[in-house]
């Protein structure tokens, strides 16, 4: 399977989510591959720290109130390594706010939020670092994540959602063969049942629909790969 906090050829965005109420975590983490973005979860301080050092993260979303290591701890930890943190928490007084943010937090996001607003501002500090393209340019389109428009020779391609989700996948991994268990799981959530040819199908609309009969190939017994030099 595709491991996600191994960066490869490609430089994909990757997120660290620091979160120990997983249903919390799952929505963030949900929210984030639907915006196009790769995440692993830590439920607590120690692991976060574990995995920072195993992995190259682009950003930590960052709890304060965690097991083992709090996050205040884990952000001197971090600190050197220049990882931009967002912090996510419940504490919500004015001097944790005013302590997060001159430890180096770039942002101070209080439980409850919207997605929608952390998803803005995970963008902001994502731009700011210079982590993420304003478009992408591969194989004769033009990708805007942030309008989600599609082009081709100046031609905007309708898409459905899933298909722009998958094809937001292969256009930020480029020449890595990317398994179907590990397609579905990013795009549709959930394991990939038996026998399904969800994926298969919904490849063959969007190879036609974007002009990849060519690029985007199959590969025996793993999955797919869009072939392009981004």
């Amino acid at each position: 399977m595709y491991n996600e906090g191994t960066r490869g050829a490609a430089e994909l965005v990757r997120i660290l989510v620091v979160e120990d109420e997983k249903p919390i975590s799952d929505l963030i983490r949900m929210s984030l591959r639907k915006a196009g973005y790769f995440c692993d979860c830590a439920y607590d301080g120690a692991r976060a720290a574990d995995m920072v050092n195993e992995s190259a993260y682009d950003l930590v979303l960052l709890d304060v109130m965690l097991p083992e290591v709090d996050g205040f701890e884990l952000m001197e930890y971090i600190k050197p390594m220049e990882i931009p943190v967002i912090f996510i928490t419940a504490k919500n007084s004015v001097s944790d706010r005013v302590k997060g943010l001159r430890m180096g937090a770039e942002d101070y996001i209080v439980k409850p939020f919207e997605i929608i607003e952390l998803l803005a501002r995970v963008e902001v500090v994502l731009r700011r670092y210079k982590k993420t393209d304003e478009t992408i340019a591969i194989a004769g389109l033009v990708i805007d994540p942030r309008s989600m428009k599609v082009m081709r020779g100046g031609d905007e391609i309708p898409l459905t959602p899933k298909e722009y989700e998958l094809l937001l996948l292969f256009a930020r991994n480029p020449n890595t063969a990317l398994y179907r268990e590990t397609i579905y799981e990013r795009v549709w959530g959930g394991e990939l049942e038996y026998g399904s040819k969800t994926v298969d199908l919904h490849i063959q609309r969007l190879r036609k629909k974007v002009g990849w009969e060519k690029e985007l190939r199959a590969v025996n017994k793993v999955g797919y790969r869009l072939e392009a030099e981004p």
